[in-house]
């Protein structure tokens, strides 16, 4: 991996880190449906200025909406939407820190659904993997003070239906790129944003936001919008062309530190022996179950060599 790719990494993993803090400033504020709405569609509008941009450059492939609406409602349901709200409804209750460990188990979940949906075989190491990261978020939740809050077991089941949301996402869409006419990815992000505004707007019409927007909640939207969702999602893909699934997968592994230290700096959370533990263990658990491997791509030998 190359410098450029590495720095593309570590900025992948704070984007997704700090996703968490802004979520758990701006959530209570707006309310859940009002929140992902601004989220959603500003990065939709975000990814279309991108896109056209692109189109000027005659480097992008249009969206082909008669053809591909449907795919684009699903990923934006099972992506953006359904987990984007459960995550918000879970930042009403649980620290930031909380949240961002609970995230990084997608890999873990999306494995799982690899073995029930794609028939891929349950191994010893994939068992073991499965029991230290329920271990690891039980060691978190049972000595979080926040995770002892009124609601706060509701709000910890909210987050791992949410990863368990993005892993049949994930799921479908893989099943879906075998096909000859299949969307390219930039078309899946930027489709299935307009998807996702589209699904949660009568929510956001039905239960507006309880206090009014001050400049610095607009500005956690803002971020979380445009570059926890629209920027992350260009990072992410163009990653995926030049390092491929495995080595991105890191940046699952590396944004809970930028998660724990957000809610540290930012909201004042406390950093307990059992943050360490349990989040070391939650990962240790996703990279025995996704069977992570570090990789580094060599460059090539030279004569001089």
């Amino acid at each position: 991996m190359d410098t450029a790719n590495m720095l593309r990494l570590v900025v992948l993993a704070a984007i997704l880190g700090s996703s968490a803090l802004f979520m758990r400033i701006a959530a209570p504020v707006l309310g859940s449906p009002v929140l992902i709405e601004y989220r959603v569609a500003i990065a939709a509008l975000f990814l279309a200025l991108v896109a056209w941009t692109y189109r000027l450059r005659g480097a992008a492939r249009p969206l082909a909406l008669r053809r591909h609406w449907k795919h684009y409602l699903i990923i934006g349901v099972f992506n953006s939407a359904l987990p984007f709200l459960l995550v918000a409804f879970a930042a009403h209750t649980l620290s930031a820190s909380l949240l961002s460990v609970l995230n990084a188990t997608a890999p873990m979940w999306g494995a799982l659904v690899g073995a029930v949906w794609g028939g891929q075989k349950v191994t010893t190491q994939i068992g073991f993997g499965l029991v230290a990261g329920v271990g690891g978020v039980a060691l978190l939740v049972g000595f979080d003070s926040m995770a002892q809050e009124p609601g706060a077991g509701l709000a910890v089941a909210a987050t791992v239906a949410a990863t368990l949301s993005y892993a049949l996402a994930t799921q479908y869409v893989n099943s879906v790129q075998e096909k000859e006419d299949a969307p390219t990815p930039f078309a899946n992000a930027h489709g299935s944003m307009w998807g996702a505004a589209l699904v949660v707007l009568p929510l956001a019409i039905l239960f507006p936001a309880p206090q009014e927007t001050t400049p610095g909640i607009a500005g956690a939207v803002l971020a979380l919008a445009i570059v926890c969702t629209g920027v992350a999602y260009l990072i992410y893909f163009r990653l995926l062309d030049d390092v491929g699934a495995t080595s991105t997968l890191t940046a699952t592994f590396l944004s809970p530190v930028f998660g724990i230290l957000c809610g540290a700096l930012f909201l004042d959370e406390p950093v307990g022996w059992h943050t360490v533990a349990g989040s070391a263990i939650v990962l240790l658990g996703t990279a025995l179950v996704t069977g992570f491997r570090p990789h580094i791509k060599r460059a090539p030998a030279t004569a001089a060599d």
